[in-house]
């Protein structure tokens, strides 16, 4: 009789499987997933940990600050809400002329980092990187999912930030990444993500890059950790993507500045945490005056701050608390 062969990655996969239904072996199953992250890793080498970019890529740098305005150069009047514009077939808000503003969803895309504080600037930007449209899709998806909770998604944004494979979820954030993904979405998710580092790499990792970079490489790594053990409350993933002080504040950026949006309109942001952002936006009437029809669609925003340390986020089209027995004053064709 033929000796049977068992590949490292098949022994592992059973490991896993048999451990799973048994609560006294937990401990067991984590040794057996670092083992497996360290083969991984082995076969991967640092230079290609090292190489691999960033699910969403969006800096300060991708920030035009052309025609951008101080807060007090634009005089704010008649505001109205936002949310009560007409909606968009495609998603987002039919723009009029005139002053608007709404407190909406926001989720923090930058692990290892400082939370919003009074006193941040910060500009608009497009979300960029090998994520852009998954992150795009979940925002926009969300919409039609009210019953999945705003830290739901958040934690399937950080574990996509943090580059953990769709192989690793397991309970409520795979429940939440089927219901707001399609098959191939994810699929294409498992592409350039990493898995588990082992320590070992992760310190010989850590040598090589900049001090401002490692909070960050040792938050995705630790976000990572808790995806593949499955065992974690919010306020553990939490504590690991938002680092606890206050980032120092750019004096030359504001808090209140406008950006001068790529469709003609100025916008700006107003984060309370990280969770909650107010939009304004400035619609000059001359910009529909030739009938353009302009559509603000937040899905593929990201308020970026002029501060590295600090947090970019991602905007959303979900109003919070609003009030539809308003009625718009504008004259809105």
């Amino acid at each position: 009789m033929k000796k049977l062969k068992l590949s490292h990655g098949i022994v592992i996969l059973m490991l896993c499987i048999g451990f799973q239904g048994y609560s006294q072996f937990n401990g067991w199953k984590e040794k057996v997933l670092q083992a497996g992250a360290a083969l991984g890793a082995k076969k991967m080498g640092l230079d290609q940990v090292l190489k691999k970019p960033e699910s969403i890529t969006t800096s300060f740098e991708d920030v035009d600050q052309t025609g951008s305005k101080l807060p007090d150069l634009l005089v704010v009047k008649n505001v109205q809400p936002l949310y009560l514009l007409p909606k968009a077939a495609e998603g987002g808000f039919v723009l009029c002329d005139g002053f608007y503003e709404m407190s909406a969803k926001s989720y923090c895309l930058k692990a290892g980092t400082f939370a919003p504080s009074q006193g941040d600037g910060y500009m608009y930007a497009p979300t960029l990187g090998p994520k852009q449209e998954i992150v795009t899709t979940i925002l926009k998806n969300a919409e039609k999912h009210p019953e999945i909770k705003q830290q739901n998604i958040q934690e399937l944004l950080w574990a996509i930030i943090a580059k953990s494979r769709f192989a690793d979820f397991s309970g409520q954030l795979k429940l939440t990444a089927i219901a707001l993904l399609s098959t191939a979405e994810l699929t294409h998710l498992e592409g350039g993500m990493l898995g588990v580092l082992p320590a070992s790499l992760m310190n010989q990792a850590k040598s090589k890059l900049p001090e401002a970079v490692q909070n960050v490489f040792e938050a995705e790594n630790n976000i990572r950790q808790m995806v593949a053990n499955g065992n974690y409350t919010y306020a553990e993933m939490e504590k690991y993507a938002i680092i606890a002080g206050m980032a120092p504040v750019r004096t030359d950026i504001p808090s209140g500045i406008w950006t001068l949006h790529p469709d003609g309109y100025y916008i700006r942001y107003y984060p309370s945490g990280y969770a909650i952002t107010k939009v304004q936006i400035y619609v000059p009437k001359t910009l529909l005056a030739t009938g353009k029809r302009i559509v603000y669609d937040a899905t593929n925003d990201i308020a970026c701050p002029a501060n590295v340390g600090s947090q970019r986020l991602a905007q959303t089209n979900e109003p919070l608390n609003p009030n539809y027995a308003i009625k718009l004053k504008s004259s809105c064709k």
